[in-house]
């Protein structure tokens, strides 16, 4: 058996509970000096132990897996190869920090991140002319950063959330075909009416996804809303913009929604109501929990937290998850049982980590036609990089290329990892003429070892290292040699540059230096 050395992660679990050190030893049955010694790393954790560790603290032993750490090992290399640092680290270094000291490490890379948007807030006051001084204190992290950071360090899973909208969803009987009005009556049992309405000045709105963190698609039943709630209090009738798709008035205790949303589109923005309308004080204990930099920030984690509950609630988890292991996990096939969008399947998939009833570990992103990632979350070791962009040997792109179909990959990391990926294209409109619409890749991706649960492996060769594309986490960062793709040269890399030697490869690295 490989020996597994868990001192940090025990440690942390033991202090989580208020336990001391002789409180657990007893509970496990060992002495304290042998849980010392585990706890500092001087003696491998045992299988018998692990076990009575599982079974004392409800965590399975995925939870003390190493490949938990993989992420923030490519996080701490990527900060240690800024070459603007000036620093050369090993990367077993960097490997050891992280494995061992993961407290320390998240806050080197807090600090490089300050660093880094410090250096970009420079950049754009100066317009890239100079050192000019823009004051004392670093700028605050940007707000959509420490909302992707807030769900990507609980691995896109929210046990609170996820166990409350699945109560709920029992309880008030929840099901396909009966949502619109299911919901509907939950919301009038806290005084609030539903009102579908046109947008003002008869344009039509853009019917675009329901954002359960994604879009929407009809789910059965008659139309949310058909207890109409007609006009607002004092007459008034309820109006929508033309870019709005809802808006809820906290003074009338009405939720208008727009014509042209389809009905699952609905459905998904009457459980994010429902979030903050019954569970409003959840939402905020897990916000404050986050520590985050200010309103900005603190509005957008409740958002996306309220967005988490309204997928929770209308793809509850159990049963998501055992229809989901049950059409091994085909996207298609699940968005048409459920009626739900492609992109709204895809991200709940990716958030099935409840322990004791995982699902495939998943990454999940959007990138648009210039490559931007407006959308990333993993439950797996894959890293996304915050620097130098995103690899073009990604199928994700390829997928924006020839849309509408499904894309599989086989992808090897410069760590030797590899990953299954699947793509496909999602568009939005705006239902008129003249009016540019949205059109987005989305990519899900899990390990390799997982690949042969879904359906997208069939009839692929899994074991041939042929198959896989090596692709990086970003060309500033990657560390790959003589790739074609390579749109900058990496980060702390010399440069094998000749004047009288032209390659194939751009920017070629000087391999002995």
């Amino acid at each position: 058996m490989q020996k597994t050395f868990v001192g940090t992660r025990l440690r942390e679990l033991r202090e989580e509970r208020a336990m001391s050190q002789v409180e657990l030893a007893r509970l496990l049955g060992i002495s304290p000096s042998y849980l010392n010694q585990i706890e500092h790393n001087s003696r491998p954790l045992t299988v018998p132990v692990l076990l009575r560790i599982t079974e004392a603290f409800g965590v399975d032993a995925g939870f003390f897996a190493a490949h938990d750490v993989t992420r923030l090992i490519a996080e701490v290399r990527e900060v240690l190869s800024d070459g603007t640092i000036g620093l050369k680290v090993p990367d077993a270094d960097a490997a050891q920090l992280a494995e061992q000291l993961p407290q320390t490490a998240h806050a080197l890379i807090a600090l490089h991140r300050r660093y880094r948007q410090a250096n970009e807030r420079l950049a754009a006051l100066t317009g890239e002319r100079g050192p000019e001084p823009v004051g004392p204190a670093a700028p605050a992290p940007m707000p959509d950063e420490e909302v992707r950071d807030f769900f990507y360090q609980r691995q896109n899973y929210v046990a609170e959330l996820d166990e409350a909208a699945e109560r709920l969803a029992t309880k008030i009987g929840l099901t396909p075909s009966r949502m619109p009005a299911v919901l509907v009556d939950r919301l009038a049992y806290h005084g609030v009416r539903v009102h579908i309405r046109e947008p003002e000045v008869g344009q039509a709105a853009p019917a675009r996804g329901g954002d359960a963190r994604g879009e929407g698609r009809e789910a059965g039943g008659r139309e949310a809303g058909g207890r109409d709630a007609g006009r607002e209090a004092g007459g008034r009738e309820a109006s929508l913009d033309i870019d709005e798709l809802h808006r809820f008035d906290p003074d009338t205790q009405v939720l208008t929604l727009s014509s042209h949303l389809r009905p699952g589109q609905r459905v998904f923005r009457m459980a994010l109501q429902l979030a903050f309308t019954e569970f409003d004080e959840l939402v905020t204990r897990l916000a404050d929990d986050g520590m985050l930099s200010g309103p900005p920030a603190r509005t957008l984690t409740r958002i996306g937290l309220a967005n988490y509950f309204a997928a929770a609630l209308i793809l509850p988890y159990n049963v998501f998850h055992a229809t989901a292991e049950r059409f091994r996990y085909d996207v298609e096939r699940l968005s048409e049982h459920f009626g739900m969008g492609f992109e709204t399947i895809c991200h709940r998939l990716s958030t099935l980590q409840r322990p004791r009833a995982r699902g495939v570990p998943f990454s999940f992103i959007r990138v648009d036609r210039a490559g931007n990632m407006s959308k990333r979350q993993s439950a797996t070791g894959f890293h996304f990089s915050r620097a130098g962009g995103t690899c073009p040997l990604w199928n994700v792109y390829e997928a924006l290329a020839a849309p509408g179909r499904i894309h599989t990959q086989i992808a090897t990391m410069p760590d030797g990892r590899s990953y299954f990926w699947i793509a496909r294209t999602v568009s939005r409109g705006y239902g008129r003429y003249g009016r540019p619409g949205k059109t987005f890749a989305i990519a899900l991706g899990c390990e390799l070892r997982h690949a042969s649960r879904l359906v997208y492996s069939t009839g692929l060769n899994l074991d041939d290292p042929a198959a896989a594309v090596p692709i990086g986490i970003g060309c500033k960062v990657c560390e790959r040699v003589g790739c074609a793709q390579r749109a900058f040269p990496q980060i702390g890399r010399v440069l094998a540059l000749d004047e009288n030697r032209g390659t194939f490869a751009p920017y070629p690295a000087d391999v002995h230096a």
